[in-house]
């Protein structure tokens, strides 16, 4: 399977870095030999490649277009992937349990979406896209101060400062 630049994010942003730019060319995992079935056993989500393909890559545009185009056309597309599904709660021996009644093969995609409203609730000024121009990743700041600007450092923050530092002593 291909290595990916940016693992670890939270599922709504993992789904929306399955795509990223390599070498200047788009990359898209789910276009690599078991890319999309790698990617369902890392989030331990249900469903066959086969069956949860297009939805996951209709939830995955819907969600970039809300990153990085905000509005109601974009809101309306994630909107359309939360009304596959509901959560139900139920009490049992004092223990809240959530049910969720959503078509299989749509799961993940509605799981995804519903992360992201998550994400939203919590802090949404945290969800970012890295500094990077030419790159498409977006991640959750977790830092303490929450001033991270880059995917990751190895790639793109590291790039930045060595153009940076070229640029402040280069030989004019």
């Amino acid at each position: 399977m291909t290595r990916r630049p940016l693992v670890g994010e939270p599922l709504a942003l993992d789904l929306v870095n399955t795509e990223w730019v390599e070498r200047g060319r788009m990359v898209d995992l789910f276009d690599e030999p078991d890319g999309l079935r790698g990617w369902l056993a890392e989030h331990r989500l249900p469903g066959e490649p086969a069956s949860v393909e297009v939805p996951l890559r209709e939830a995955r545009a819907a969600l970039r277009r809300v990153l990085e185009q905000p509005g109601e056309d974009a809101e309306r597309a994630v909107n359309a992937i939360l009304a596959r599904g509901a959560s139900r709660y139920t009490l049992r021996q004092g223990a809240v349990q959530e049910h969720q009644d959503v078509d299989t093969d749509w799961l993940p995609s509605w799981q995804a979406a519903v992360n992201y409203l998550e994400l939203l609730r919590q802090q949404p000024s945290r969800i970012r896209a890295c500094g990077n121009p030419a790159c498409v990743l977006h991640f959750y700041d977790t830092s303490r101060n929450g001033t991270r600007r880059w995917c990751s450092m190895d790639g793109c923050g590291s790039r930045a400062k060595a153009a940076r530092h070229y640029h402040r002593h280069r030989v004019t």
